[in-house]
């Protein structure tokens, strides 16, 4: 059985919510994925595991560094 930590790393990348200023709509636009608050300083982003992949790549793209 796999790892549940492994499984949400692979689905989620949670930023603070100012890293996506700028890009917000275009990332909406372009990939599957749902953008929920955490907290009041910070955004999760949940997706399936390849379009994670492909967010944390558009992000990098747009100078978005991940922790």
């Amino acid at each position: 059985m796999p790892d549940p930590a492994t499984l949400r790393d692979s689905t989620q990348i949670v930023l603070p919510d100012e890293a996506l200023a700028g890009v917000r709509e275009e990332l909406e636009r372009q990939f599957t994925v749902t953008i929920v608050p955490v907290e009041e300083e910070y955004l999760r982003i949940v997706g399936s595991p390849v379009e994670i992949q492909d967010v944390s790549q558009f992000l990098g793209r747009h100078g978005v560094n991940l922790p």
